[in-house]
Formats: structure tokens, C-alpha cells, sequence
């Protein structure tokens, strides 16, 4: 009988990554990580091993871990996730944090994010301002109902739901932010048939021939939903913050800018109605 320790070594072998190993035993197991210190000697029983080992085999096809557990971490929130929705990445924290300091902690506001996925940002958002109208958009419907569902679990009520493309289901509202992480992937890039990214949705990663188009459509809209003095903050790769600041620029969008993510690369761009 195998104990955690060898079950976890021949795993990590297989997969090549230790992390993974462990996250996926560990959500069999239905315990936290600290578990490991003091029990890295007990005995699994046979039901425990084997869904192990399918999470594994799953893996070793590069399937993304968070699909095979339906969990991402994000913010300060534990998410459900499918292959419906994109998973969350850390590196998207940067926009909910750019979001937060545009909005009051004191007083009203009404924000709404589009492509919504999971809900990641809307709700973090949403724990973070609990006196904000939050609206979370997606045109996908399953989409929607991961999202809706993590909005129940964490008790985050007040945060509505529409499905639509972008700004069409909003008819004449306006709001103190939009944000968004769209998708922003050039349509032939070849990482879209690698890792983890052969896996998610393709149309929340790619966006024409430039990866542009969803950016152009939301950049050219936004104004006729935001308030006076309203932002509009949205996600983008690496390489795209000149093409951004322009577009942003050229629509009449105020006090432009361009925030760098943890490894000093343009990750999030901006402006003011």
C-alpha cells in the first residue's frame, strides 16, 4: 500500500511538477496544504488512489488543474470554475486593484464588467465594495451561470447578471467604471494549441487578426455608458499597451495610462470620459 509521500513522489515523476501533484491529491483529499507536514507517512486507501490517478492521467493530457478540481483561487476568493469560463490569473489582481482605487469605499458607485467569465472580477470587486452596483456581462450563458453560482456561494447578493455582447445588454445606463479583461490573443497565435490555453474558450482568448477587436469595440462604446469623469479599465497582453493608449487616445479618453504587471509588463491600460 502506497503512502503519501511515494504517491505524491511517482506522481510529481509523471507530471514533472510537484505543485500539481499536490493540489490535485490534496482536493481529493479534501485538505489543506499544511496537511502534507504532518501526514506525509499515512496510508491512502484504494478509492482515494484512484481518483488520484485519474486526476493525474488527466493532467499528463495537459489538462489545466483548475478544470480537473472546478477551483481557482483569486483574489481573496475561492472560485468555481469550467471550461466554460476562463481560468483566473493572478495577473488580472492588477486590474481589480486598479479598479478599486478609482472607486469610492464610502458611497454608492456602479461599476460593471464585461466578459465577466467566472465573475472574477466583478466579484472581488464586489467583496471589496459592498456599497457598489456591480453588473457582471457575458455573452455566454453557461459562462454566466459559474459565475451567478460563485456570486451565491460567497453571499455576494447584490451583483447582477446579463448576457449580451459587451455593451448591448446595458441599453442607456451608465456607470462609474467599466473594466474588462476581454480577450486580446492575435487569432494565429500559436500558444492558443499549447498548455492549458488548448483547453479554455477560444473566444474569450482570441480576438482577430491583431487580437484587437474586442478592445476597439469596447474602447469606441464605453463612453455612451459612462458618467462624467467615469474610467474604463481594461486587461491586455504584453506587447499591446502603445496599440491600446492609442485607440484610447484617438476616442477622446482622458488622463491615459498604462500599468506594468509584477514582471514589469504592460498589463492593464486606461482612461477617463
Amino acid at each position: 500500500m502506497a503512502d503519501v509521500r511515494g504517491t505524491l513522489a511517482a506522481a510529481t515523476q509523471r507530471l514533472g511538477d510537484r505543485v500539481d501533484a499536490e493540489a490535485l491529491l490534496l482536493h481529493v483529499l479534501g485538505k489543506p496544504r499544511s496537511w502534507l507536514i504532518a501526514h506525509d507517512t499515512d496510508v491512502l486507501d484504494d478509492d482515494v488512489r484512484a481518483a488520484f490517478d485519474t486526476m493525474v492521467a488527466r493532467r499528463a493530457a495537459g489538462e489545466p488543474v483548475a478544470y480537473i478540481t472546478g477551483r481557482r483561487g483569486f483574489w481573496s476568493l475561492e472560485l468555481e470554475v469550467t471550461p466554460a469560463t476562463l481560468i483566473p490569473r493572478p495577473e488580472t489582481e492588477l486590474l481589480v486593484e486598479l479598479a478599486l482605487e478609482r472607486l469610492p469605499a464610502d458611497r454608492a458607485c456602479r461599476v460593471v464588467d464585461l466578459g465577466t467569465g467566472s465573475g472574477a472580477i466583478a466579484l472581488a470587486i464586489a467583496r471589496e465594495r459592498p456599497r457598489a452596483e456591480v453588473t457582471a456581462v457575458d455573452v455566454s450563458s453557461d459562462a454566466l451561470a459559474v459565475a451567478h453560482g460563485n456570486a451565491q456561494r460567497l453571499g455576494l447578493a447584490r451583483v447582477r447578471f446579463l448576457q449580451g455582447t459587451w455593451m448591448t445588454p446595458l441599453s442607456d445606463e451608465r456607470f462609474d467604471l467599466v473594466v474588462s479583461n476581454p480577450p486580446y490573443i492575435e487569432a494565429a497565435d500559436p500558444h492558443l494549441a499549447q498548455g492549458d490555453l488548448r483547453f479554455e474558450p477560444a473566444a474569450a482568448l482570441a480576438s482577430g487578426e491583431d487580437g484587437l477587436n474586442a478592445i476597439r469595440e469596447i474602447v469606441a462604446s464605453a463612453p455612451d455608458h459612462l458618467k462624467p469623469g467615469g474610467w474604463l479599465l481594461m486587461e491586455h497582453g504584453w506587447s499591446q499597451g502603445p496599440a491600446v493608449r492609442g485607440l484610447l487616445e484617438r476616442a477622446g479618453y482622458a488622463e491615459v495610462f498604462t500599468a506594468p504587471d509584477l514582471e514589469g509588463r504592460d498589463r492593464v491600460s486606461g482612461g477617463r470620459r
